[in-house]
């Protein structure tokens, strides 16, 4: 395999292995997907962001987050405070199913889709460890860092696309509001957890 294809490989791998896992932002991307409310803004700013914070570590900024735990400090409780006011949202929606008619509940707007997904996406440390540091570090591990890099970037849109628009098809599946209480309950369980890891980490 030609190396700038193996970094490519290599950053691909390394990309998908961070954010297939559930987290905040993966649970915001699958509800917009199955409200069908701007999905391809949501999968564009959660791509872009990967790209800005990759390709920052790639130009050497990680050693620069890695010296200053203070201002990840600061980021990490305004994230902790942002997913636990999250959850209590969630779970507020859950306590009124019948509220949570999808023909009967309003769509959500563009802005406030705009600012939850980048607060989701800003606000959590972890994600400047996983992409600045970590993704960056590795990807100077390669001949052609920036190869890796496109990897990553290939990845994100890769996941966050079949996420977001592959959710569409649980549409039917949720027209019935006993379905969204559901997934408003594990959502509010993930943030929750999330929120309590950034503050005893």
């Amino acid at each position: 395999m030609p190396p700038a294809l193996g970094a490519l490989a290599a950053g691909f791998l390394a990309c998908l292995g961070l954010i297939v896992a559930i987290g905040a932002q993966n649970a915001f991307v699958l509800r917009q997907g199955i409200r069908r409310e701007h999905v391809a803004v949501v999968v564009a700013l959660c791509t872009a962001g990967d790209l800005v914070l990759t390709a920052a570590g790639i130009a050497g900024l990680g050693p620069l987050v890695a010296a200053h735990p203070a201002a990840l400090t600061g980021v990490r409780w305004f994230g902790a405070a942002f997913l636990a006011w999250l959850a209590v949202a969630a779970v507020r929606r859950a306590r009124h199913p019948e509220r949570l008619d999808p023909a009967a509940a309003g769509p959500a707007s563009r802005r406030s889709v705009v600012t939850t997904c980048l607060a989701l996406t800003f606000l959590n440390p972890h994600v400047y460890l996983d992409t600045v540091v970590l993704l960056g570090s590795l990807a100077h591990t390669r001949p052609h860092p920036r190869g890796f890099g496109v990897g990553v970037v290939l990845a994100s849109a890769s996941w966050f696309s079949a996420l977001g628009f592959g959710a569409t098809r649980l549409a039917p599946l949720f027209a019935r509001p006993r379905a969204w209480q559901v997934l408003d309950l594990v959502v509010a369980a993930v943030m929750a957890t999330l929120a309590v890891t950034l503050v005893v980490a």
